[in-house]
């Protein structure tokens, strides 16, 4: 039975809504209409759920429609129908679910149990009674991440020691984890998280009597959800291992970098250098696996928060589900939460190495400033001095032209008559010609610095 809520089910008559409010946001309805995107099923006992999981990188909406299109009289499936990224169809004998999440798509389809497979049978094959052909089964677009067996039968549990070991023989005698789930009425739990030749790992729960619908298809959504979260949160794993080396590597580098700059046997632009290139390649590893590590924080919280909803209670010489993904998960995600908390630990101390490094950096290069401004200063020195000098030869050299034009001046007055000594009068207009041409040079000076905003010299 289908228990999907349309989006905007509280405007399905918007046409006629009494104006009583404000407009509404424009992200109202789809926020609003969220906590119904993804209803559990309800699910009739005794049923089986074949679920799969497989990773969408690559694979568009497209991709999966024209799949969905493929089923049984799915032909005119129109594409808008996987807007809302939830899709269930109904079919002949069983029901399926499509759901489309950031990083995986699931399929969910519901059956009923096949007659031989009931609690008491012995590792009972299933893959032939799959509701859907093998070939569409084998050509779900992706790559499988978790697929599960989910049998759900109903059964008395007033004697669960004896229905645990039925459901052990159900698993071929394999190991179990097995616990009560639930309050009240708790229904059976038993899993071996093993995977067989057909790709796919089984669970079995068992029921009590009168358990409702809604119960089932919540207690299935958890346990697959359990077990693809778990998938998901471990794929940080193979990323933090693989950064290991690198990390030590950097590590090691920084560490002897820090020697050197504080042994000052290194030229510090090539320490620097150094340490710029380090501080590249962790923050690259940064920016492409911060996604993963903080992707895996967030499905292992998943994976507690619905192993809580569970309500296990473990069952005497039995490990429950919960342990069990303690004991084996937790320390992967260890290592994951170790591998990022490096990384940034890697970067900050890179940070502030270069920081200290480029201080000392700054310190040198200021006191090679001041010692080559030092030396430009002096050498702005010894230019004045040498204008000076100049200045002075030039206006001796001025005053001994004009003084000679007079002298020739004299000497001309002299020859028509003019009763004049040349050579007196030159020699007595020595001081006032020194005198005129010093202080016309000086106003000039003050001239050229008023114009260029320079304060002339003394």
């Amino acid at each position: 039975m289908d228990t999907t809520i349309p989006p905007g089910a509280a405007y399905a008559h918007a046409a006629t809504r009494i104006d009583l409010l404000p407009p509404d946001d424009s992200q109202r309805v789809v926020l609003h209409d969220e906590v119904h995107a993804r209803p559990p099923a309800r699910i009739r006992l005794p049923a089986l759920v074949v679920y799969v999981a497989v990773a969408n990188d690559g694979i568009s909406r497209e991709d999966e429609w024209a799949h969905l299109c493929a089923l049984p009289g799915q032909r005119d499936l129109p594409l808008a129908a996987l807007n809302n990224n939830f899709l269930r169809l109904r079919l002949s004998g069983f029901t399926l679910k499509w759901e489309r999440h950031t990083e995986f798509t699931r399929y969910s389809l519901v059956q009923p149990l096949p007659a031989h497979a009931g609690l008491g049978s012995t590792e009972p094959v299933l893959f032939p009674d799959i509701a859907v052909p093998v070939e569409w089964l084998r050509g779900i677009p992706g790559r499988v991440l978790a697929a599960i067996e989910l049998a759900l039968i109903s059964g008395a549990l007033d004697h669960v020691a004896h229905t645990l070991a039925q459901a052990k023989t159900w698993f071929g005698g394999h190991p179990v984890v097995a616990s009560l789930i639930g309050w009240g009425e708790s229904s059976l739990l038993v899993t071996d998280l093993r995977l067989r030749e057909t790709g796919f790992e089984r669970m079995l729960v068992v029921c009590p009597p009168g358990t409702s619908e809604t119960r089932v298809g919540r207690i299935a959504a958890r346990l697959v959800e359990i077990e693809t979260y778990r998938i998901m949160a471990l794929r940080g794993l193979p990323v933090a291992k693989a950064l290991a080396p690198m990390l030590l590597q950097s590590e090691r580098a920084l560490a002897d970098i820090t020697a050197q700059l504080d042994a000052k046997t290194t030229d510090d632009q090539q320490l620097l250098d150094t340490l710029v290139a380090e501080a590249a390649r962790i923050e690259r590893a940064i920016a492409e696996h911060a996604y993963r590590f903080s992707a895996t924080r967030a499905y292992h919280d998943l994976v507690r928060q619905r192993l809580t909803e569970l309500r296990e209670q473990p069952i005497p010489g039995t490990q429950t589900l919960g342990e069990f993904m303690q004991r084996r998960l937790s320390p992967a995600i260890a290592t994951v939460a170790a591998t990022a908390e490096r990384l940034a630990s890697l970067s900050e101390r890179i940070a502030r190495t270069s920081a200290l490094l480029r201080t000392r950096v700054d310190i040198v290069r200021e006191a090679q400033n001041q010692l080559l401004l030092a030396k430009l200063t002096r050498g702005q020195e010894l230019q004045l001095r040498l204008q000076s000098t100049v200045e002075g030869l030039s206006i001796a050299a001025i005053s001994y032209y004009v003084v000679s034009l007079l002298l020739y001046l004299g000497k001309a007055l002299k020859g028509v008559g003019v009763p004049l000594n040349p050579e007196l009068a030159a020699g007595a207009m020595i001081p006032l010609v020194w005198w005129a041409v010093r202080r016309t040079t000086r106003r000039i000076h003050k001239k050229l610095h008023a114009a260029s905003g320079a304060r002339p010299p003394a």
